[in-house]
């Protein structure tokens, strides 16, 4: 097998490494204490080509790749987890318009992505009663004349303040069985009946915004359907294969920049006459952290090899977000605990890095459903 990446796929990882130290990391920790969306870096990012990695040049996109899109995103996520996240996020939105709506839906949306005319895109399954369960959505779109008329609410919703277009899943068909029902509709900001409710308090990735997005009797027109009517779930689907290898992306820098913080702090620091890194401890730490982040990077860059080559990758999706993302995580703590007790202090960045690293663990599904999606996968159900 070639581990060789191109070199396209080298220029752009270089090039978003060199953006990120110039740009995001001087203002990550700042952000990150005020809560503060990242306008003005985003913007630049969408100049770079960033927002739109995997959709045609035709529409505004970089076309690129999904391979160089995982290393763009781990590059960035080693600066700030926050502009990573909504970068994941607006790609996703991007190539869910691309490869379900319609031409004129194509034309009008996807270049106010990619171009930064729209602050981010939003993808809006989760509600207040159910997360990791997409089949089992309660917000309701019935069809009246030429439109669609939507009501309820979705919950944890990243970017939802910012987004210029949103994806929006709801039931359309009461007696459907389950999950097939369910369609998928693009619903632009600032649409009558469509109200941005309260923000959300996180531990981590908290330079990017979360809100609840409330449906109030919101009128869409019928053209604003993705796919057909009852297409939605196996959509959604689709598109969180993708999104997997983002979050694993995103996970593995957060992951090495922890590894990397801490290791250069045990050269320089000394306890009983020595420097902490002439300690056995301390020594295995590093070799298992960087062992197991690039076995994780190796099975994400595979997931996104076999998606760029139009393969099936469900299984490798889950594998790599599923490693990569309670890899980062054992890896963050590690961090930590090699800084000691400034390790817990705000002064230094690991306690970011594993405040942020843990969400890498819940959204796009957890673990858990990670490991249940590998199963049905092999076992074939």
């Amino acid at each position: 097998m070639d581990f060789t990446l191109t070199s396209e796929q080298e220029m752009i990882r270089d090039m978003v490494r060199d953006f990120a130290e110039k740009h995001i990391r001087p203002v990550a920790a700042q952000l990150d204490e005020n809560k503060e969306f990242p306008h003005e870096n985003l913007k630049k990012m969408a100049d770079l080509g960033l927002m739109g990695m995997n959709v045609p040049v035709k529409y505004g996109g970089s076309e690129v790749g999904a391979v160089a899109y995982s290393l763009a995103v781990t590059e960035i996520a080693k600066a700030c987890a926050s502009h990573a996240v909504t970068t994941a996020v607006t790609n996703m939105v991007a190539e869910v318009i691309y490869e379900f709506a319609s031409d004129a839906l194509k034309e009008k949306h996807i270049p106010k992505l990619c171009n930064g005319h729209y602050p981010a895109g939003a993808f809006a399954i989760t509600e207040p009663h159910t997360g990791s369960d997409a089949a089992n959505i309660r917000a309701m779109a019935v069809v009246d004349g030429d439109s669609f008329v939507l009501n309820g609410r979705k919950s944890l919703i990243t970017s939802g303040e910012q987004a210029g277009v949103v994806v929006v899943w709801a039931v359309t068909d009461r007696t459907a069985r389950k999950g097939k029902g369910i369609s998928a509709f693009l619903v632009e900001q600032g649409t009558s009946g469509f109200v941005i409710g309260k923000a959300e308090t996180k531990m981590g990735h908290r330079a990017s915004s979360m809100h609840e997005l409330v449906f109030d009797n919101c009128r869409i027109p019928r053209e604003c359907l993705l796919g057909q009517e009852g297409d939605g779930f196996k959509i959604a689907m689709v598109e969180l294969d993708g999104g997997r290898i983002g979050i694993a992306s995103l996970a593995i820098g957060v992951g090495s920049a922890a590894i990397e913080y801490a290791t250069q702090y045990v050269k320089e620091r000394e306890a009983f006459g020595q420097k902490l890194s002439r300690f056995q401890a301390i020594q295995w730490m590093i070799a298992d952290s960087y062992t197991e982040l690039e076995a994780a990077q190796l099975l994400t860059l595979r997931a996104a090899s076999l998606k760029e080559s139009g393969q099936g990758f469900t299984k490798e999706a889950s594998m790599a977000k599923l490693l990569a993302t309670e890899t980062a995580k054992e890896v963050a703590l590690r961090s930590v605990q090699m800084l000691g007790g400034y390790g817990y202090t705000t002064e230094y960045p690991v306690e970011r890095y594993l405040r942020d690293i843990i969400g890498t663990t819940l959204y796009e599904g957890t673990s858990e459903v990670q490991r249940i999606v590998i199963s049905r996968e092999i076992l074939g159900r």
